[in-house]
C-alpha cells in the first residue's frame, strides 16, 4: 500500500501576524473599560432596584385595595373582587420584575468583568486578561443579539396573530 505523507491544510507554514495595538488603540480599550465598569456597577444598582421593586409590588397593590373600597367589591355578581384580580396581577408583575433583574444582572455583570479586565490588561500590557476581558463582551453581546432575536420572533407572532384575528373577524363580518 502506497503512503502519501499529507500536510494539515488548516496549519500554513509560515508565521500567521499577530495583532498589535498601539499605544493609542490601548488608550481606547482603558476608556472603554472604565465606562464598561461604570456601566456595570449602575446595572447591578438598577438590579437591586428591580429586585426590590418586585418585593414590595404586592404591598402595593394590597394597600391599594385596602384604601379604596370599591376594589373589595365583587367585578361582576358572584365574580372575583377586583383585590383578587389586582393580587393576581401583582403576583405577574413581580414574577416579570425578577426576570428582568436576572436579565439585567447578567448583562451587567458581562459588562463589569470586561471592564475591569480590560483596564488591567491595558495597565499591565497582559495579553492572556485582555483575551478573558474580550471574552466577557462577546458573551455581553451574545446576550444581547439572543434577547434581540427573540424579541423579534415575538413581535413576529403578535404580527400574524394580529392579522390572523383581522382576517376571522372581517370574515365573521360577512356572513
Amino acid at each position: 500500500m502506497d503512503t502519501t505523507e499529507t500536510t494539515d491544510p488548516i496549519v500554513p507554514d509560515y508565521p500567521l501576524p499577530s495583532l498589535v495595538i498601539g499605544e493609542e488603540g490601548k488608550y481606547y480599550l482603558h476608556t472603554a473599560g472604565r465606562w464598561a465598569t461604570f456601566l456595570g456597577i449602575f446595572g447591578f444598582v438598577i438590579t437591586g432596584l428591580t429586585l426590590l421593586e418586585a418585593i414590595f409590588i404586592g404591598s402595593l397593590f394590597s394597600l391599594m385595595g385596602r384604601l379604596n373600597p370599591a376594589m373589595n367589591m365583587p367585578t361582576t355578581p358572584g365574580g372575583p373582587a377586583a383585590s383578587s384580580i389586582m393580587s393576581a396581577f401583582s403576583g405577574v408583575i413581580s414574577f416579570v420584575c425578577v426576570l428582568a433583574a436576572v436579565f439585567y444582572f447578567f448583562l451587567s455583570y458581562y459588562l463589569y468583568k470586561f471592564g475591569t479586565g480590560i483596564k488591567k490588561s491595558t495597565t499591565f500590557n497582559d495579553s492572556v486578561t485582555a483575551n478573558k476581558s474580550l471574552e466577557y463582551l462577546k458573551s455581553h453581546f451574545k446576550l444581547i443579539g439572543i434577547t434581540t432575536i427573540v424579541i423579534i420572533s415575538f413581535y413576529l407572532l403578535i404580527f400574524i396573530g394580529a392579522i390572523l384575528v383581522g382576517v376571522f373577524a372581517a370574515s365573521a363580518l360577512h356572513q
